[in-house]
């Protein structure tokens, strides 16, 4: 099989799953991947045979694939933020959302008055670390530490960090059951916030393949993370410190009204698909 037939069978066999230009795309990140060819040389190269065990692997990728299994595990990394992470089932796979949370953050520290040499950022379930890397790369003189409750997604933070060459302080812990012990002049969460009675609206390839406990409320309470940051926001948050969160976008003004009383500044902002989804605090 050579490259341009593989490409074709990798359309056809996938077309209930992907657009054309989807199926395209992806069949050249897998065949770059497995053979080291850039789209260039894809191109140069299309009517050359694949060698028997790079065929081998681009078949069962499809196989996999039709398990809608999504890409980026198959892949084992994906890019974000301009940066290239490790994902596998034990994280959630970083969704634009969260890059558009990153774009807020940045951009409130770059024009607020903090010496961000000695700033300290909380970073509440930092999955595969995404969030507390991108800030480091942009902060690099900033103490950031981070909590989760899987040790598994810490592994990958922790691989994405040496990766990176970044310094994060990861800590294993249950943060609904955690006690603080020092103050923060940040803290920014994107916490599980799926309500149990939207399991059901919830595509398979996610309940499937990403890990259940990132997703979805451990309680009936869908609010139950936003409670306990309020709660931490009020000990723990420094004077004129800043809290960001990345929220369920149906849940929007109940989320706020949790920060409106113990905050001089609470904002409900808008996504690029215009729904409720981060609020921004100043104490």
């Amino acid at each position: 099989m050579t490259i341009s037939e593989f490409k074709n069978h990798f359309k056809k066999a996938l077309s209930e799953l992907y657009t054309d230009s989807e199926a395209a795309f992806l069949s050249s990140i897998f065949v770059e991947k497995i053979t080291g060819f850039d789209s260039f040389h894809q191109r140069r190269f299309s009517e050359q045979p694949l060698l028997t065990d790079d065929e081998k692997k681009l078949l069962n990728v499809i196989s996999e694939l039709k398990t809608n299994k999504p890409y980026q595990h198959i892949l084992g990394e994906t890019e974000f933020y301009g940066m290239s992470f490790f994902v596998n089932e034990n994280v959630l796979i970083p969704r634009p959302e969260t890059e558009e949370l990153l774009e807020l953050v940045i951009r409130k520290v770059q024009n607020s008055l903090f010496n961000v040499q000695n700033l300290k950022i909380l970073d509440i379930g930092t999955g595969s670390g995404v969030i507390p890397l991108v800030l480091k790369k942009h902060f690099p003189e900033t103490q950031i530490t981070s909590i989760d409750f899987s040790e598994k997604a810490l592994e990958v933070a922790q691989k994405n960090a040496d990766f990176h060459q970044l310094d994060i302080k990861f800590v294993h812990g249950d943060y609904l059951n955690f006690d603080l012990n020092e103050n923060f002049d940040i803290i920014i969460s994107n916490p599980p916030y799926i309500g149990t009675d939207e399991e059901k609206e919830i595509e398979h390839s996610v309940k499937g393949f990403e890990p259940m406990m990132a997703l979805f409320s451990p309680t009936s309470d869908a609010l139950i993370f936003y409670r306990k940051i309020a709660e931490d926001s009020k000990k723990y948050l420094n004077e004129n410190g800043f809290l960001f969160l990345e929220i369920n976008q149906k849940l929007g003004p109940e989320t706020l009204e949790l920060y409106r009383h113990d905050f001089t500044e609470a904002q409900l902002i808008k996504d690029l698909s215009e729904n409720d989804r981060f609020i921004f605090g100043i104490k």
